[in-house]
């Protein structure tokens, strides 16, 4: 009798331990700013285990985090984000906004977060927190009158100047949540509807191919729960 409770015990605490594990798990990540570039010691926060870990000199992470878990990450200079996960997620990437003031761009650079200041210098970022989008009109206005250097063609191209073109155009590329798109497809969004603009150039373009060679812009359109 006693070797049955004895065994049972030991089943019941076998079992416990492997449940345990089973919540647990690694998760693999990067932590850059505008879509590309590495951020370097940017602090992640683990909900569950208050663990706190930084980034490598190529913006990676790696942690333990359980089932469902949640994210704090943080870089002076840059606004903190939080990152919910679900229990399957192995790997996340995770882009911090700079704040677009000039003691930031000091902070970014002056911490280490970017290795190369001039990359931080080749990039200008525009949101909705920092000026009222609804005043314009439309696309071409908003990007012509807030983007210092940025000429809007009267075909439509955006032009970075400062920017040598390798190819037999001069326009910028234009990149609207992630997806290459034609100069065109700024016609057919509203201003009111757009979260952030960012305007690349020089070697951070380098991310988007030859097709960034002249520079890129960025656009973050809103999302519902934005």
């Amino acid at each position: 009798m006693k070797f049955k409770q004895s065994l049972f015990a030991i089943i019941l605490l076998l079992i416990t331990v492997l449940t345990g594990n089973a919540q647990e798990r690694l998760l693999q990540g990067m932590v850059t700013t505008f879509d590309s570039i590495p951020l370097i010691g940017a602090e992640i926060k683990v909900k569950s285990s208050k663990q706190v870990v930084m980034t490598d000199t190529l913006g990676r992470f790696r942690t333990y985090v359980e089932a469902e878990d949640k994210l704090k990450v943080t870089a002076r200079g840059f606004y903190p984000q939080n990152v919910k996960l679900d229990e399957k997620i192995k790997l996340v990437l995770i882009n911090l906004r700079l704040k677009p003031t000039p003691k930031a761009k000091e902070y970014a650079i002056g911490y280490g977060y970017v290795k190369d200041a001039e990359k931080l210098n080749a990039l200008s970022q525009l949101t909705g927190d920092d000026v009222d989008f609804s005043q314009y009109s439309n696309m071409y206005d908003l990007i012509r009158g807030r983007f210092a250097g940025v000429v809007v063609q009267p075909n439509g191209d955006i032009v970075i100047r400062g920017v040598n073109s390798l190819n037999l155009s001069s326009a910028a590329l234009i990149v609207i949540d992630g997806i290459p798109s034609d100069n065109s497809v700024l016609e057919s969004i509203s201003p009111i509807n757009v979260k952030s603009i960012n305007v690349i150039k020089d070697g951070s373009s380098a991310i988007y191919g030859s097709r960034g060679a002249n520079g890129v812009v960025v656009i973050e359109t809103k999302k519902g729960d934005d």
